[in-house]
């Protein structure tokens, strides 16, 4: 009798890239009174825990970001971009208006990839990069494909109305990114995504082109206590969704990273999963929210400075506009 042996898709390599120009909240601060618009430190610490974040030069787009964190997940998992059959890009904020030619693509072209590898771009805003991730493992346990390159990535600062202090301290640009591989070992343990369209008015950009002018907006808008009720509700159910599909509790998560968009949250749900507050990592202080790159962001920071380790298990979930949720369990 023949026996099957089941396909798993592993993490084997993270990389991460922050733009060089760093704004502190005092930056924000001035700037924004220079315009007439009262905010502080104090004020934007005390309600997202955001210290800092990054912006993106003129000349840098998703894609650059993107492939700045890519060379450095395909070199610590030892392959180099022709070894790859699929690039899988998460952003809300891709290199040309109307999203085509993908950034996807774009990233394959400047990794110098000439190998024809599928490359595709996913759109679930701060959940991007969850639902990439459950996208791939499928693809992987399939048998479609062997090696992928997950990215998130994210010019957040375009999009951002500066005379708006309730939106505009929150967000940054950045990028994060991971390989993954099929494996004999379990790495990719359970993926669980959501959605509910009836909530796509509270965090969207509602600007859309009408006989080829802007109608409406083209800055980012959010209903920040709605998100917050609805974040906090979601991410404490679909993180217990993926434990029961693994048939693991939550006192066997060693890690969990969240989307960093406002410490509340992150505490509430960590909280709520009964985790210590020292097993969830914590960079929303120093790049703020910076949408699908945020959770790889993070995955990147706890591994190479050692926190994440070979076998751990890491929780990681995201909530985005749409609106948007999902969950990654994975052993690293």
């Amino acid at each position: 009798m023949t026996v099957f042996s089941k396909t798993y898709s592993k993490i084997i390599g993270t990389g991460s890239y922050l733009p060089e120009k760093r704004v502190t909240n005092q930056d924000l601060t001035e700037q924004l009174a220079a315009k007439g618009i009262e905010t502080s430190d104090e004020w934007i610490v005390s309600r997202s825990g955001i210290s800092a974040r990054h912006y993106a030069a003129p000349t840098q787009n998703s894609s650059d970001l993107g492939v700045e964190a890519a060379k450095k997940a395909l070199e610590m998992a030892g392959l180099n971009g022709n070894d790859l059959d699929l690039i899988i890009v998460a952003s809300s904020t891709p290199d040309f208006f109307g999203s085509f030619p993908s950034t996807a693509c774009i990233v394959q072209n400047k990794l110098g990839i000439t190998n024809n590898c599928a490359a595709v771009d996913v759109q679930a805003v701060c959940s991007g990069f969850v639902y990439a991730v459950a996208t791939a493992d499928s693809f992987i346990q399939s048998g479609m494909h062997k090696n992928v390159l997950v990215i998130g990535a994210e010019v957040f600062s375009r999009i951002l109305n500066f005379d708006d202090r309730g939106t505009c301290v929150l967000f940054g640009d950045g990028a994060g990114a991971i390989v993954m591989t099929a494996s004999k070992e379990p790495g990719i343990l359970a993926t669980k995504l959501h959605a509910d369209g009836r909530h796509s008015n509270i965090l969207s950009v509602p600007g859309s082109l009408a006989g080829g002018a802007l109608d409406g907006s083209a800055f980012l808008y959010m209903d920040g206590p709605a998100v917050f009720k609805l974040a906090v509700s979601v991410l404490e159910k679909v993180a217990h969704e993926a434990l029961e599909h693994a048939n693991m509790t939550s006192d066997q998560i060693d890690w969990l990273i969240p989307h960093q968009a406002n410490i509340r949250i992150m505490n509430s749900t960590a909280k709520k999963l009964g985790l210590p507050l020292d097993k969830m990592v914590v960079t929303v202080d120093q790049h703020g929210n910076t949408s699908a790159a945020s959770i790889p962001l993070a995955l990147d920071i706890a591994v190479r400075d050692g926190r994440v380790k070979k076998g751990d298990n890491v929780m990681m979930e995201g909530v985005g506009g749409g609106f948007t949720w999902g969950a990654v369990l994975a052993r690293m």
